[in-house]
């Protein structure tokens, strides 16, 4: 029996205080309505909500509920998108549906309330250009309502279940860290790239993904019976990468290593986790789906401030020694002294390290999984782990320079990859098959 759409949470946005217009008429917590300009903050343990004319007080926190759905948004200022990545920035987002607003760490957290279609269509304008192919835009509507349903069974079942959600250990000699549910206790998911971009009706939709989330409505991936836990990234580099070497250590047999190509790679051994296969592949330039530099494709699936970076498939950065151990020292908040040497003590099946030896003056500590090695190496995040690191001197400086294959870290749907089957006339059903190997589709609601 199909059930009805789901309504879910969304996390926009934790500041000290946030500014809010209301366009059209909300339901307030005494069933009075507003519009107009708002703020809301927080002050001596209590909520606040005023304009010019009146202010109240709130203890536990409200939600605002608009009177037409369909009229009716609110806009919220200086909302950060990119947290963390080499493009945050800050702006000016509008949203449908209700907004609810609590306390969380002493300060104003801002939870958009609507049902999962109309996220959906955000989310494929914020993730991709919306001026994607038809089969593109299907199939990231089915791997990202995929993705969010198997989010909020999974919490289900962790809160269920009363077990903590362990996602760090550290000892003298190691730290492994993810990233992925630690954080999200009050909402179902995050607006941003830690979940799945979600910009609200600021960025610009089409009728071309309002038809591609409609006319798959309701549609999940799943593997015996259950629903997959869909994930995506940006361009995987030519090989996909096994789920528990980026997250918990859980197998889905659907996130499987597959090259990212129809046709058998030449001149590769495909062993990525060996060394020296590692470093030829990620120096080389194998056939892929995502190995483009088709300007017309790549705008239809990167958004104006992801085509701030040129490279997705193979890049280079490099580092001073110097550069490096403040680097280093700094975001890891390690002090390994003056880096020495890197070495990858692990790789996943595309390459990618998942546990990386940093070798200082003063101490020497692995760290693991792929997104903390990233975050390690760069101001923002390193585009990807799977690097090959060398040491070289140039008139008497010693300097590492990083080569590195694809962006993101490479599990399921490879973005870029989807984005050329899909203009070269694969279908959805056909893309999905692609990343999602041995996975069926079944209608939910």
């Amino acid at each position: 029996m199909l059930m009805n759409a789901p309504t879910i949470d969304v996390g926009i946005m934790l500041q000290n205080e946030v500014h809010i217009i209301l366009h059209g008429e909300y339901t307030d917590f005494r069933g009075d309505y507003l519009t107009g300009d708002w703020k809301v903050w927080v002050e001596n343990g209590g909520l606040y909500l005023s304009n010019l004319m009146r202010a109240f007080q709130i203890e536990e926190g409200f939600t605002l509920m608009p009177q037409d759905s369909s009229s009716c948004s609110v806009t919220l200022n200086d909302v950060t998108i990119g947290i963390g990545f080499h493009w945050e920035r800050k702006e000016n987002q509008t949203f449908k549906g209700g907004l609810r607003f609590i306390i969380e760490n002493q300060q104003v957290r801002v939870i958009n309330r609507l049902t999962i279609e109309d996220y959906l269509k955000s989310v494929i304008s914020s993730e991709m250009s919306a001026t994607s192919s038809t089969e593109l835009l299907k199939a990231h509507a089915v791997i990202s309502r995929s993705w969010l349903l198997a989010q909020i069974v999974k919490n289900k079942e962790l809160v269920s279940s009363q077990s903590k959600y362990q996602a760090y250990t550290e000892t003298d000699d190691e730290r492994v860290r993810w990233y992925d549910r630690e954080d999200h206790e009050n909402f179902d998911v995050c607006a941003d790239d830690h979940c799945q971009r979600y910009q609200g009706i600021s960025r610009a939709t089409t009728k071309e993904v309002e038809n591609a989330v409609n006319e798959t409505a309701g549609e999940v991936l799943t593997y015996e019976g259950k629903i997959c836990d869909a994930r995506f990234s940006k361009c995987c580099g030519g090989m996909m990468e096994l789920f528990e070497n980026a997250w918990e250590p859980i197998h889905h047999p659907y996130l499987r290593k597959a090259p990212d190509a129809l046709s058998p790679q030449k001149g590769f051994d495909l062993a990525l986790e060996n060394e020296p296969a590692a470093r030829a592949w990620i120096h080389g330039n194998p056939e892929a789906f995502c190995n483009t530099h088709d300007k017309r494709v790549l705008s239809q699936v990167l958004n104006d401030y992801d085509r701030e970076t040129n490279d997705f498939f193979r890049w280079k950065v490099a580092y001073t020694q110097r550069q490096i151990s403040e680097l280093v020292n700094r975001k890891s908040g390690i002090d390994f002294g003056e880096i020495l040497d890197f070495e990858p003590l692990q790789r996943g099946a595309s390459g990618r390290i998942i546990r990386l030896k940093i070798i200082g003056s003063k101490r020497t500590k692995i760290i693991g999984k792929e997104l903390e090695i990233r975050k390690a190496l760069s101001e923002s995040h390193l585009y990807s782990s799977a690097i090959v690191f060398e040491k070289k001197q140039l008139d008497g400086v010693v300097y590492f320079e990083l080569t590195g294959a694809g962006w993101g870290h490479g599990v399921g749907l490879c973005q870029i990859g989807a984005a050329v089957m899909g203009d070269k006339g694969y279908g959805y059903r056909a893309i999905l098959d692609h990343y999602f190997r041995g996975s069926k589709i079944a209608k939910m609601f």
